[in-house]
């Protein structure tokens, strides 16, 4: 059973894709975002399951993101972040985004 302490060690903010390509080494289709995490953090690369979005609907948009796991190489790119979402009835990747503009970089409480 994970505790609030283990919680408390993950490092959860929120970032604005600034980026978005087309992953094809990818197992399943996916995308590279750079998201732009604030002064702070700064801008990360990110690797997803998140093709239900276009591009364009993708680029600009705020998202949540694990900031503090280690860099994971998937293929021949690293993914620095995990971007964070639920399943839908299809199984398809639906992106965990803030109801209201927020700055970049605010952490979850």
């Amino acid at each position: 059973m994970a505790t609030i302490e283990d919680l408390h060690k993950l490092d959860i903010r929120v970032g604005r894709i600034v980026e978005v390509e087309e992953y094809p080494e990818a197992r399943k289709p996916s995308y590279t975002m750079k998201i732009d995490f604030g002064s702070e953090v700064g801008v990360k690369q990110s690797i997803g399951q998140f093709t239900h979005y276009t591009k364009d609907e993708l680029t600009g948009r705020l998202v949540a993101g694990v900031v503090n796991f280690p860099p994971f190489q998937m293929g021949p790119a690293v993914s620095e972040v995990l971007t964070l979402g639920f399943p839908d009835e299809e199984g398809k990747a639906i992106l965990v985004v803030p109801e209201k503009d927020v700055p970049l970089g605010g952490k979850l409480f």
